[in-house]
């Protein structure tokens, strides 16, 4: 996400770190290659219009000309106007009611609603430990009862059965009966979605909302249609008191002109972002992580907490004991980190978060994909458990079968082995603990794919004391 605005914001940066001092022709010039940069991101305009005249009546003042490091002062300046456009910090989700609190999702068809409710009522169960039920008054749309029954599954939430020629305001009043019937803490109502805002539609969400009296509205909306999403959003809070939005399809959009504008065009909180198909692609939305990101200084704060929910801490300090007691790491071994870095969304999504990835070259960022990753993983899916255990006995003809196996070339298993040796022989330099003499030696080696070059991150999951898995 926010690729395209990394980059020009980058170029535009890079130029004011070197300067002596500001002048008001150099902020004039800095401040129109801002504007073009959002306006490029597809950023409403009238959000861009405020964000340069804030922005530039800030530079212009005496604390910012007389700072001895007056670009670095003025990139503050941008990161401080960034976090204020997108709503200063986290707005979280207000449960406190009488249980069930009840969550109403709105939003038009295709943005990712049900698939959204799915990812909702997981995050509700893992992080806030609530009991969820789901319902879809969606008896529109043949597949989508059935859809939401199949996610509801998945996630281990409660599914209350409804049917395509049944009442909308019907289903949500049975289903918030079943709710407190079962003691559930939350319900998620899931509701249709048009192709456009019509009449019909809002007077059904109307009588939906009024019939379960939800203690969060929240307008699920599509990331790529830009500025859109945020005038969509605004139609349905004239209708809907909304309480939030959920942006979604965040890692297909490079631009994030959706994030920059609603929160100035409606006045209403973004509480969660969509970052992927899987059912765990759900963060809460931060402006400050956010704004951190578009100006290429990453966002390690959420990378840690991906860490510490996602990585298994027992088999990452198996594997630690492991090496230090001289033992060889072997692809078993190999494959472990490489689903542990799955379970985290893949190494693109660690990537994202790191300061400094956006100046990678791409064919650097193209190794180190999770196509690459995915590559990875079938290789060793196609050899044997001994193959796995003693890859030396891996030759011409296991390679050849293997490759066939995986669908794959004997040059990408070739690849790999090779890869691998040379990860075997770093990680023998940790036996007896001796960590610090390993990562000087790993320090830009490691093949692209397995860790960002220069990431200096320790292998082996999470071992005692912290760290990142690769």
């Amino acid at each position: 996400m926010f690729e395209n605005l990394q980059d020009r914001f980058d170029r535009v940066l890079t130029n004011l770190r070197g300067q002596g001092r500001l002048t008001e022709e150099n902020i004039k010039d800095t401040m129109r290659e801002v504007r073009m940069a959002l306006l490029e991101a597809d950023v409403a305009l009238p959000v861009v219009r405020q964000f340069v005249e804030e922005v530039r009546e800030k530079a212009l003042g005496e604390e910012v000309t007389k700072s001895l490091t007056p670009g670095q002062v003025l990139i503050k300046l941008v990161n401080d106007e960034l976090v204020k456009i997108m709503g200063e910090a986290n707005e979280a989700l207000d449960l406190t009611a009488q249980p069930p609190a009840v969550v109403l999702m709105a939003g038009l068809q295709g943005s990712g609603k049900t698939t959204s409710v799915a990812k909702l009522a997981r995050w509700l169960q893992e992080k806030q430990k609530k009991s969820v039920m789901v319902v879809s008054c969606d008896v529109y749309r043949p597949a989508a009862i059935e859809q939401l029954k199949t996610v509801a599954a998945e996630v281990g939430a409660e599914f209350c059965p409804s049917s395509g020629d049944e009442d909308p305001i019907a289903i949500a009043q049975r289903a918030l009966d079943s709710a407190r019937r079962h003691f559930k803490d939350v319900l998620i109502v899931d509701t249709a979605g048009r192709l456009h805002v019509d009449e019909a539609m809002m007077d059904e969400i109307k009588a939906v909302h009024a019939a379960v009296t939800p203690v969060e509205t929240l307008f699920v909306v599509d990331s790529m249609t830009g500025q859109d999403a945020a005038n969509t959003a605004k139609a349905f809070d004239e209708a809907l008191p909304l309480t939030g939005v959920i942006l979604t399809k965040t890692d297909g959009d490079a631009r994030g002109g959706a994030a920059l504008s609603i929160r100035q065009i409606t006045g209403k909180p973004i509480k969660f972002l969509g970052t992927g198909e899987k059912t765990t692609a759900l963060e809460p939305f931060h402006p400050d992580r956010i704004a951190s990101r578009i100006l290429g200084m990453g966002d390690v704060v959420s990378l840690v907490e991906q860490v510490q929910d996602k990585v298994d801490r027992d088999k990452a300090e198996k594997l630690v004991k492991k090496i230090k007691k001289g033992k060889d790491f072997d692809l078993v071994d190999f494959k472990e980190q490489l689903d542990q870095m799955n379970k985290m969304g893949g190494i693109m999504s660690m990537m994202d978060k790191l300061p400094g990835m956006s100046q990678l070259p791409d064919h650097v960022k193209d190794k180190a994909s999770d196509k690459e990753l995915g590559k990875l993983v079938a290789i060793i899916n196609s050899m044997t458990s001994q193959e796995r255990r003693f890859p030396a006995i891996i030759k011409g003809s296991r390679k050849r079968r293997i490759a066939a196996g995986s669908g794959t070339q004997v040059q990408d298993v070739n690849r790999l082995l090779k890869q691998f040796t040379q990860m075997q022989k770093m990680l023998k330099k940790m036996k007896g603990g001796n960590m610090a003499k390993m990562m000087r030696s790993m320090q830009g080696r490691l093949p692209p794919g397995f860790m960002p070059p220069g990431g200096g991150m320790p292998p082996g999951g999470m071992p005692p004391g912290g760290g990142f898995p690769m």
